[in-house]
């Protein structure tokens, strides 16, 4: 999965949920931005290329969700 799909995912996750979910690009250094999801956020990296199994977890950490919350 990439960035691109990674917020994709995470928006509807949102939306299931109930939560508000937004992406700040001007809050990151070069292609990075930071997704907001509720009251908790991650930093999302080039958003074109593949996020590794290690970062995703980290990331759905980062967010208090599972990968089955992506599904």
């Amino acid at each position: 999965m990439n960035g691109a799909e990674f917020v994709k995912r995470i928006k509807a996750a949102a939306k299931r949920k109930g939560l508000s979910c937004s992406l700040d690009s001007s809050r990151g250094k070069g292609s990075h931005a930071t997704l907001y999801l509720g009251d908790k956020f991650t930093i999302v990296k080039d958003r074109k290329k593949e996020i590794g199994p290690g970062l995703l977890s980290s990331m759905l950490a980062d967010l208090g969700l599972t990968k089955e919350d992506l599904r």
